[in-house]
């Protein structure tokens, strides 16, 4: 009696546990090509560009470290000096400079962007974070930026 109710109850487990959907439909799948696109068209080039070359030292929330890197997040920097902002993300920047009334004295190199992807990464840091800039940096107005 006692083997037949275990035997029942591992049939029953066994049982419970098959689907009867197919596991191989196609709703059972997602695109994963369809997704990343999908996902990089919503995506700014900025943020992509921002990713790649400046989080590094300002972190994903723009926040600097308060010693060596400065913040980007609600930076009066930026906002007062914004070709010095263009010619930093285009030349790279060395020298001493006063961000939110802290002094920070360490160099960012040359990136090597593009006029579009300095103005593409410009317009990501501006809007982003606490930064509500409304005037967009433009291909041309990096351009006009000389070292």
């Amino acid at each position: 009696m006692l083997t037949t109710k275990l035997f029942l109850g591992f049939g029953m487990f066994v049982l419970g546990n098959f689907s009867f959907e197919n596991p191989f439909s196609a709703e059972n799948y997602r695109d994963l090509n369809t997704e990343i696109t999908a996902n990089s068209k919503l995506q700014s080039p900025g943020k992509e560009i921002y990713a790649d070359f400046c989080m590094q030292c300002h972190g994903a929330n723009g926040k600097g470290d308060t010693k060596n890197f400065p913040p980007l997040d609600g930076s009066d920097w930026l906002k007062t000096k914004r070709n010095e902002s263009i010619a930093a993300v285009k030349f790279g920047q060395s020298g001493e400079i006063v961000v939110n009334k802290i002094k920070y004295n360490s160099s960012m190199p040359t990136m090597g962007l593009t006029n579009q992807e300095v103005a593409d990464v410009m317009n990501y840091i501006m809007t982003s974070w606490s930064n509500k800039q409304t005037k967009i940096v433009t291909e041309e107005e990096v351009a006009a930026i000389k070292k």
